[in-house]
């Protein structure tokens, strides 16, 4: 049994507003019931090309690039302020 399930985000800022019509058109949740759900993802992981996925994923041209992004965005959230 598979189930598709589409969200919109709570919150949009002008830039935001392309990435989310991006995943409204594109970005598509499916999951089936399984016991070892590990062993399906390592599977898929392995077999598909999914850039995002950094986990297990080091075989993808993109892992060390996005690495290094994610890193970089996580530097930069931590120098920004907090408001309230």
């Amino acid at each position: 049994m598979q189930h598709t399930v589409r969200t919109r985000p709570s919150t949009r800022t002008d830039r935001e507003r392309p990435v989310s019509q991006w995943m409204a058109d594109n970005a598509w949740v499916c999951w089936i019931e399984q016991s070892e759900p590990w062993a399906l993802e390592s599977q898929l992981i392995s077999r598909l090309d999914l850039p995002l996925n950094l986990d297990q994923n080091r075989h993808n041209a993109f892992h060390s690039r996005l690495k290094g992004l994610r890193a970089q965005a996580r530097q930069r959230a931590r120098e920004l302020p907090i408001s309230a």
